[in-house]
C-alpha cells in the first residue's frame, strides 16, 4: 500500500516510522509519503490559510496550495507505477470511522490523506478531487482536535495493521472489538495471562479448563456484557438474527429482549422493564 499525507505539521507524522507501521515500512509494506503543504506557497509567509467567506471566527485553508499539492503528489504516484488513490479527507464533520470502514480501506492500494487546520479546507478542494477518485470524509470521534494529523495516524494504524504480514499472527484480529463477522457490532472482553494469581485476584476458572467450548461461550458472554454496558446502543441496533439460542439467553439475563416495534425506527433491542440502566 502506498500512503501520502499532505501537512503543514510534517514532524507531526513521526509516530509512522515506529511500531508496526514503522516495521511494515522498513519491510516495504507500507510506502510512506510525507509532504510540506507549503512547499506549495509562493509568498515569504507561506500562507496557506485566509478569511472565511461570509464572515465569521477562525480561518479556511486556501485553495491554490491544496491544488497543486495534490496534483504533485498524484502524478508522482502514478509515474511509480500506483493506481487507483482514495482521498481521505479526516474531519469532525465526516461519516464515523469503524472497523469496517478501515477493513474496506485497508483493501485499497494507495490512500492519500489531508489532515487540515483551522476551520477545514475550501470546500471546493474537496468537490474538485471527489470528480477524480473516491473520497472518504471521516471522523474518528465526536469531538474537535486542533488538527487532522492524529486522525491520520489513527486511521494508517488502524488500516496498516489490516494489511498482510503486518502482524505477527495472522489472526490476531479476528475477535478484536467490532471485527467483521462474530464480533462485528460486539465489544472484546478482558483477557489474562500469566501469573494466574496475582495481589490476591484468580484467572477464571473456565480459562484454565482446557475446554475450548466453554472458553468460547465465556469470551462471547463477557463480550456481550461489556457492550451492553459501556455501549447500549449497539445491542439495541442489533439485528436479533445474528445472536444465537445462548447470545439471547444472556441478553435476556443482562436485561435485553428483541424489541417486534424496534424495526422501523432502526432499532431491535430494548430494555425489559424494571431492569436498572
Amino acid at each position: 500500500m502506498r500512503l501520502d499525507v499532505v501537512t503543514i505539521f510534517p514532524e507531526y507524522l513521526e509516530p509512522l516510522n515506529v511500531s508496526l507501521v514503522g516495521k511494515a515500512r522498513s519491510r516495504g509494506q507500507l510506502d510512506v509519503h510525507v509532504h510540506d503543504l507549503r512547499t506549495w506557497t509562493y509568498d515569504r509567509h507561506s500562507t496557506v490559510d485566509d478569511t472565511p467567506y461570509g464572515g465569521g471566527p477562525g480561518m479556511v485553508m486556501k485553495t491554490d496550495p491544496w491544488g497543486e499539492a495534490l496534483d504533485t503528489v498524484l502524478a508522482d504516484g502514478y509515474e511509480t507505477g500506483s493506481h487507483a488513490p482514495a482521498l481521505i479527507v479526516p474531519t469532525p464533520s465526516g461519516r464515523p470511522f469503524t472497523q469496517e470502514l478501515a477493513v474496506h480501506l485497508s483493501e485499497r492500494p494507495w490512500l492519500l490523506f489531508t489532515p487540515a487546520r483551522y476551520e477545514g479546507i475550501d470546500r471546493r478542494v474537496i468537490d474538485e478531487y471527489a470528480t477524480r477518485m473516491d473520497v472518504y470524509e471521516v471522523s474518528i470521534g465526536d469531538y474537535v482536535l486542533a488538527g487532522g494529523e492524529a486522525a491520520v495516524l489513527v486511521v494508517t494504524e488502524a488500516v496498516a495493521r489490516l494489511l498482510p504480514g503486518v502482524l505477527g499472527n495472522a489472526e490476531s484480529h479476528r475477535d478484536d472489538s467490532f471485527a467483521p463477522g462474530a464480533m462485528a457490532g460486539l465489544l472484546e472482553g478482558p483477557v489474562y495471562t500469566k501469573p494466574p494469581h496475582w495481589r490476591g485476584r484468580e484467572i477464571p476458572d473456565v480459562l484454565l479448563s482446557g475446554h475450548h467450548g466453554r472458553i468460547a461461550r465465556w469470551r462471547r458472554d463477557e463480550a456481550l456484557k461489556r457492550t451492553t454496558t459501556h455501549r447500549p446502543d449497539l445491542i439495541e441496533g442489533a439485528d436479533p438474527a445474528g445472536f444465537d439460542k445462548k447470545d439471547r439467553e444472556m441478553l435476556s439475563i443482562l436485561g435485553w429482549e428483541p424489541d417486534p416495534a424496534g424495526k422501523p425506527y432502526g432499532r431491535f433491542w430494548r430494555r425489559t422493564p424494571g431492569v436498572e440502566e
